[in-house]
């Protein structure tokens, strides 16, 4: 992989941890106030508030929505990635 097409891998790896580092950050309560938790979060729940529209918060107060997000951003990069390739 090279050039533009590993250039648009790594966004779509970045997008994923940030994913995961919103569900940490939403584990851990005390994290939600350090600034660098404020910036995951800022840049990840305008991603995810299509999802919790639509998937309700499950039983427990369960947030399915990043796991969700988590699938459409792989399958998103694995399209991508494909069809760059294929140029």
């Amino acid at each position: 992989m090279a050039g533009p097409l590993a250039a648009v891998d790594i966004v779509f790896r970045v997008l994923q941890v940030l994913v995961v580092a919103n569900i940490i950050i939403s584990w851990v309560p005390s994290l939600r106030y350090h600034p660098l938790s404020q910036w995951v979060l800022r840049l990840t729940e305008p991603m995810l508030r299509p999802f919790r529209a639509i998937v309700p918060v499950g039983a427990g107060g369960l947030d399915f929505s990043p796991v969700i997000l988590l699938m459409v951003l792989w399958l998103a990069q694995w399209a991508t990635v494909r069809l760059l390739a294929s140029l």
